[in-house]
């Protein structure tokens, strides 16, 4: 789909931080709308979803149990 999203759970990526995590929301909110900027009257929609994929991604990569994994 978006191939220049980066995967950002261990052991791909370590010390992933909350502005990793937003660009790749932004990345899929721009692929699925087919905007790369939208238009004014779509902004509030458009931005409220990279924050609400922001922070299920966080959440997601929080709750993530990576097998083998050292701790």
């Amino acid at each position: 789909m978006c191939r220049s999203i980066k995967t950002l759970r261990p052991p791909y990526a370590e010390d992933v931080t909350e502005d990793d995590v937003r660009a790749a929301a932004l990345q899929y909110v721009r692929k699925i709308s087919g905007f790369r900027a939208p238009a004014a009257h779509n902004a509030e929609a458009f931005d409220r979803a990279v924050e609400e994929i922001t922070r299920i991604s966080a959440a997601l990569l929080d709750s993530l149990e990576v097998r083998g994994a050292r701790t």
